[in-house]
């Protein structure tokens, strides 16, 4: 192909390198006010009253809101949250109350002067002490909220989700396993951390139609959120996201939108809130932190043949997303492996920690953590190499996943092992540095993720073609980082056979570009992709339609060629996109057809609901993605200190649309992995965060980077756009647990919670001397 697979440069590269892609942040507007917010100091508590008398009589001051104002409880999956607390708070931080001012100083000064007072209420600060019976309830109302069908909210309790996984006969083939193997595993909060912080801006005219300006990852999905908050009709309502500076998931609801739209409701006055750094940290989604306990059964050959698992997600003070997540795990509870009996369950449960959310990997990284440490715990006791017992017990074509759905026929997982494993050099001994305090060793995981979205979500685009001959691309599929607004590009580029730089790609309005479900779920490259194809195809059959006109030559000898519909049988004859963009004047004067506009739309075909009493489905999810990360570290025995020196990784792509981003995307999902392998964890007390900014909360930097290569198997996705599948969130999965498994054969030390600190590796160290 010409422009499918080929390193492109970045369309919108130009732009970021040099300033002139204009953020939400960068906009100011005449006569625009400021927000600031009024936060709870408690997790839990009731809310008796709030003063705003002082605050209203502050000079600048010219609105001020409460949870009252606006009551209507949202989200995406489960309705449980308001923008500002109603009644009562959930977590230390939340809002209570939002002024606009003329500067943000006055609206500082006047949230000062707001007075609340409160009736601290007992917290629930741990899932698992959350789950039983009698612990305090963050949500008392919960049978009352709506939800979607496919979840399980359990009233009465702090369960907004419970999601059960029933495959075969678990107790019996207990029975038949020659060894049983038990253990558990944690994974704390970690933050998002996007470079750019969180900003919206709201402006409600007389009209009553409202535009928000947010830098958020989908704009339909906050369009339709905040349309049923502030109960606006959606073609009063406008969403743009001008450009996004990194999301990992933390800019896919609402979170500050709809504090600011009642200000400039009651100013008539466009309203902005930037969030700070800290803001980003406690206000914006944390990912959520899980409990699992896994139990193994396995034969003498290695064959394992019964699980019993159970994930336990600390989903903070509101799960209208986090509910999905938990759902979504418990699809992949196994991992990449057929395990044919499977008893297990997944839950999402309420606490009064800072709200979860989705981040890359969307439940995967942190089950994988656990999945593929337990792989290597049970294959080490049973004296088989963690690699072919891994290999062993794979997905391969013709086998069953989790949910009983037929792995696809081409599946390359096991050659993405067996990749990895010779870039690595897994079965040669690390050579072992002269420092006689550090040990290297290798370690490897594997892992796997699936789209998890609805199975009637669409995708759709509109190409224009210019009388130039040039083209238009409208998405509503935002480009955070990942470069799919190239990617995109390069697909219709490809379909049209137009060079990409006469395509333009337009993006994340609401008014005017066409409906997007959501930039989530590595689903862009595959959903959007496959709308812009159709799209192009629909220009396709409208030019040679107008050429066969044209031409005086039957449509099937023609073909689309550079900008041009061309004569397969002559090639001299043919006729320019330019001269077909309008229609055609005929001989007589008359015209034929009119501008050409491509349409395309795409819901991923037979998708189907799980039985919610099972989670089993022949075809529960678009597609999987699979893949492997080695490793090589350097443990410093004195210190603690974990360096990971080298990183093999391989994942079964589908087909490589562009070999520079989807590279990038690995290098980056890697790094960002061994960042929740080796640092992030946010600390909680009681509620309250302890490390609040870069200068407690660490994340890689360059300093960090490893030796990376980076591979790739190219099994066509047999409905995908050229066949391709995503890949952005996949690749982080497996780098923490490798790091994990990497240090138990450096030191025989298995440390169960992440991240792997110095200070629990030498606590790991000195229990196994003291043993």
């Amino acid at each position: 192909m010409k422009y499918v697979g080929q390193r492109l440069e970045r369309v919108d590269g130009i732009k970021k390198v040099t300033g002139d892609l204009k953020y939400v942040d960068d906009m100011k507007m005449p006569g625009m006010l400021y927000a600031a917010v009024k936060r709870s100091p408690y997790p839990h508590a009731n809310i008796i009253n709030i003063d705003i008398s002082k605050a209203e009589k502050l000079p600048g001051v010219k609105a001020i809101t409460v949870g009252k104002d606006f009551p209507k409880r949202v989200g995406l999956y489960l309705a449980d949250k308001t923008f500002l607390a109603v009644d009562k708070v959930r977590y230390r931080g939340e809002a209570v109350a939002a002024v606009a001012a003329e500067t943000i100083e006055i609206a500082e000064e006047a949230v000062r002067l707001i007075e609340v007072e409160y009736e601290e209420l007992e917290p629930v600060t741990n899932a698992l002490e959350g789950m039983k019976p009698g612990a305090p309830l963050v949500h008392p109302e919960l049978g009352s909220y709506t939800h979607a069908p496919i979840f399980h909210t359990i009233p009465g309790t702090n369960i907004s989700e419970h999601f059960k996984l029933r495959k075969g006969n678990a107790e019996d083939a207990f029975k038949q396993a020659d060894y049983i193997l038990e253990s558990e595993f944690y994974v704390p909060h970690i933050q998002h951390c996007p470079i750019e912080n969180h900003v919206a801006i709201a402006k409600y005219d007389r009209d009553g139609s409202l535009t928000v300006w947010a830098s958020c990852q989908s704009p339909y999905a906050v369009r339709a959120a905040l349309s049923s908050a502030f109960e606006i009709p959606l073609n009063k309502l406008r969403v743009i996201s001008p450009a996004i500076g990194g999301g990992f998931g933390a800019k896919a609801g609402t979170t500050l939108e709809g504090i600011v739209i009642p200000l400039s409701m009651r100013t008539g006055r466009p309203v902005k809130l930037t969030y700070s750094r800290e803001d980003e940290f406690a206000n914006s989604y944390v990912r959520q932190a899980m409990h699992s306990k896994f139990k193994t059964g396995v034969t003498k050959d290695g064959k394992i043949i019964a699980m019993n698992v159970e994930f336990v997600w600390d989903g903070g003070a509101y799960t209208e997303y986090g509910v999905n997540i938990a759902k979504s795990a418990g699809f992949a509870m196994a991992g990449p492996y057929e395990v044919p009996n499977i008893h297990g369950d997944s839950y999402c449960v309420y606490t009064n920690h800072p709200v979860g959310g989705p981040y890359r990997g969307f439940g995967m990284a942190e089950i994988h953590f656990c999945i593929e440490q337990n792989m290597d715990t049970v294959a080490n006791a049973i004296g088989m190499d963690p690699v072919e017992f891994r290999k062993l017990n794979a997905h391969k074509p013709g086998g069953r996943t989790a949910t009983n759905a037929p792995v696809y026929e081409n599946c390359g997982f096991v050659e993405c092992i067996d990749t990895v494993v010779k870039d690595i050099d897994y079965y040669t001994p690390s050579e072992q540095p002269s420092d006689p305090r550090k040990v290297r060793a290798k370690g490897i995981a594997c892992g796997m993720k699936a789209p998890s979205m609805p199975n009637n979500v669409a995708s759709s685009a509109i190409i224009r073609l210019n009388e130039d001959g040039t083209a238009y691309l409208s998405v509503s599929a935002q480009d955070i980082g990942q470069g799919s607004d190239t990617t995109l590009t390069q697909i219709a580029a490809e379909a049209l056979s137009l060079a990409p730089e006469k395509i333009t790609i337009n993006t994340g309005d609401t008014a005017n570009t066409p409906y997007e479900w959501q930039t989530v779920a590595s689903r862009i490259t595959f959903c959007a992709g496959n709308a812009v194809l159709k799209a192009a195809e629909d220009i396709k059959k409208q030019l040679i339609e107008l050429a066969s006109i044209k031409l005086s030559i039957y449509p099937r000898d023609l073909k689309l060629e550079n900008g041009y519909v061309v004569s397969t049988q002559y090639p001299d004859k043919k006729v320019s996109y330019a001269e077909l963009a309008l229609g055609l004047t005929m001989p007589d004067g008359s015209g034929v057809h009119g501008p050409i506009i491509g349409r395309g739309s795409f819901i991923p075909e037979n998708v189907k609901d799980f039985d919610i009493e099972t989670g089993q489905g022949d075809n529960p999810v678009a597609f999987w993605t699979y893949g492997a990360n080695a490793v090589e570290i350097e443990v410093d025995t004195e210190t603690g200190h974990i360096k990971v020196l080298k990183v093999a990784s391989c994942w079964d792509v589908g087909k490589v649309i562009n070999p520079t981003l989807i590279e990038g995307q690995i290098e980056g999902a890697i790094v960002q992995g061994l960042g929740s392998a080796l640092f992030e964890e946010i600390k909680l007390d009681k509620g309250k965060f302890l490390n609040q900014s870069f200068m407690d909360y660490k994340i890689p930097t360059i300093g960090d980077m490893p030796e990376m290569i980076v591979k790739f198997v190219e099994n066509e996705q047999h409905d995908g756009p050229f066949g391709a599948r995503g890949i952005a969130e996949p690749a982080m999965i497996p780098s923490a647990p490798a790091v994990a498994n990497a240090l138990y054969n450096a030191l025989g030390v298995r440390i169960h919670q992440a991240p792997l600190t110095p200070e629990r590796v030498l606590k790991a160290l000195k229990e196994k001397e003291n043993n």
